[in-house]
Parts: structure tokens; sequence; C-alpha cells
């Protein structure tokens, strides 16, 4: 899990590439756990701030994820489309 969270901020930036399902799935609970953990301790300032923060990796994440499954990262838009898309298998290329 860590291995993905340290994976995940390293290629912050990183659209092109691939991130497995476990690499995408650490990375996505990591967010989710750090936005509720910052909701309740900071004030809403520094929760916004913390939330890009690690939003953008996160999004980056799901790009390379669709980009692991054989699509575009713009399906990342497509709110039914990309969950399917997310636990969907690696595609062999």
């Amino acid at each position: 899990m860590l291995e993905a969270i340290q994976d995940g901020f390293k290629r912050y930036s990183d659209t092109s590439g691939r991130s497995t399902r476990p690499q995408f799935w650490y990375f996505a609970l990591f967010y989710i756990i750090v936005n509720f953990l910052s909701s309740i301790i900071f004030s809403d300032v520094i929760d916004l701030i913390v939330s890009i923060a690690i939003f953008i990796p996160y999004l980056t994440a799901a790009i390379r994820r669709m980009h692991d499954v054989g699509r575009s990262g713009w399906f990342v838009i497509v709110p039914i489309a990309n969950l399917v898309f997310l636990v969907s298998a690696t595609k062999n290329t």
C-alpha cells in the first residue's frame, strides 16, 4: 500500500503510462481517508488546500488507470463508464 501511495505522489504530473488496479485503489483509499481526516481536523481553508493538493495526484492516477485498461484518459469524466473501467482487468497490449 505504501508503494502505491509513493508511486502516486512520485508520478503526480505524469498522465502517460499505466497504474494497476491495486496501485489505483490503494491510492484512492488513501485519498478518501486523508480527505475525511482533514475535514475533521483542519479549518475549511486548510482542508480545501489539502483536498486540492491530493486531488491532482489522484486524478493523474485515475488517468493512468484508464490507460491500463486500454481507454483514453478522458473517460475519467464519464461517471458510470469510468467506474466500470477502473475495476476492469488490465488490458494486455
